[in-house]
């Protein structure tokens, strides 16, 4: 299941495919409810076609100029906009947030080293210890961590070489502990995690040479904010960006044991062989700082509409002109920030892929318009290309939605 990351990156190979009306948007003649509700009715009934026994929906928030308006299907139609679910790596966008306001309040400097020390303090940003000696430590910044551009090894999205001497050779880190050595509710800590890329002197490249999307990278930013802070992470995010911006019923669990959702939430789901597993209560203690958010349609979309227009709490200009500025991944047909997406005619955000959930939200500074979808399954009957036909639907839905949202007030 793993292998999601793969496809959503083929994925957006498709993305410019998507084709839009030239027609203007007559705000007067539309019913924006309805024709939302359409919108996701209509994907989720061809997504399903053939396919007996599927569970799960798609849930839609829109923020607007034209109002605020939420819709969902299948079996998320009992849903809300305040409905908990797993939104995975869009736990990106509140760790740079965090890092940028730390940078504002010159509590760490973006363009430092990892090797250099926190300013007007003795201690450096990560520990001069053997298990955070990461290849090219010396040459790495905050900056590039935020960009992905590190060439940081992904302990989670790529496997440990086989021809490592360790018993978990071969495997991933994190399933080789939960599976081989069955202990689903271990704990995994950030140090424990560089450990292993430091034991074994993992990495993908040199820092600066090209787009390596590391997961173990922004935890490691997620452990500078604590180191610069002394506050837990969850904690700081909590009493600077959701509290100030009225985000109540976002969490970032931490403990491999802190399993079960807040009420009320969308069961997460796989369908494989003909059987559906549930995927609800899992153990996202190796996520932190990368993939570890519970939040709501309602608070993500409020989040990304204030972060995305300056309103967060971050300058504005440090918004647009260090958080926004994406480059080409060359990878795939994308551009990265500082824990930023952008897509053409969908604007910037991120995407989460998080077992049994997926989610995608963007916000377009040109008309304003947020958007968040979500789905609470994974359908795996045939592998990588139901995955990948589901993927490529909520994309259309998203730029259905964008489209009618956009015009003309």
């Amino acid at each position: 299941m793993n292998r999601v990351i793969i496809i959503i990156s083929i994925v957006m190979l498709f993305i410019s495919s998507c084709k839009k009306s030239d027609d203007p948007v007559n705000d007067n003649a539309i019913d924006y409810q309805t024709e939302l509700q359409k919108i996701v009715d209509d994907n989720w009934t061809k997504f399903i076609d053939g396919r007996d026994g599927v569970p799960g929906g798609y849930a839609l928030q829109i923020m607007s100029p034209h109002g605020d308006f939420f819709v969902s299907t299948g079996g998320l139609n009992e849903a809300t906009n305040e409905t908990h679910f797993r939104a995975a790596s869009t736990t990106k966008m509140f760790t740079a947030a965090a890092v940028m306001l730390l940078h504002q309040r010159e509590k760490l400097n973006i363009y430092d080293f990892v090797t250099d020390t926190i300013p007007e303090t003795s201690i450096t940003y990560l520990p001069a210890t053997d298990e955070f000696n990461i290849p090219f430590k010396d040459q790495i910044t905050i900056k590039q961590l935020l960009q992905h551009r590190a060439g940081l090894y992904d302990l989670i999205n790529q496997d440990v070489p086989d021809d490592v001497d360790k018993p978990y050779a071969g495997y991933r880190y994190v399933d080789y502990v939960e599976e081989v050595l069955a202990e689903p509710f271990h704990t995994f800590t950030i140090n424990e995690m560089a450990a292993v890329i430091a034991d074994n002197q993992l990495y993908n490249s040199a820092p600066d040479v090209q787009f390596y999307y590391s997961d173990t990278g922004m935890s490691l930013l997620a452990f500078i904010v604590e180191r610069v802070t002394g506050a837990k992470f969850e904690n700081f995010l909590t009493d600077n960006l959701l509290v100030p911006n009225g985000l109540n019923n976002t969490t970032f669990p931490s403990s491999g044991d802190d399993v079960v959702m807040p009420s009320p939430f969308a069961s997460g789901y796989v369908y494989l062989d003909g059987q559906v597993y549930d995927f609800t209560e899992q153990n996202v203690s190796m996520s932190v700082g990368e993939g570890n958010v519970v939040t709501t349609p309602k608070d993500l979309a409020t989040w990304v509409s204030k972060l995305y227009s300056g309103k967060a709490g971050i300058d504005y200009k440090n918004v647009r002109y260090l958080m926004m500025d994406c480059l080409p991944t060359y990878e795939v047909h994308q551009y990265y920030g500082f824990g930023t997406v952008f897509t053409d005619d969908l604007g910037y955000g991120h995407n989460g892929a998080k077992t049994g959930y997926f989610t995608s939200t963007r916000y377009n500074p040109d008309n304003g318009v947020t958007y968040v979808i979500y789905s609470n399954v994974w359908d795996f009957e045939s592998m990588e290309f139901d995955l990948m036909t589901q993927v490529i639907d909520m994309y259309g839905v998203a730029y259905e939605a964008m489209e009618l949202m956009g015009g003309e007030e």
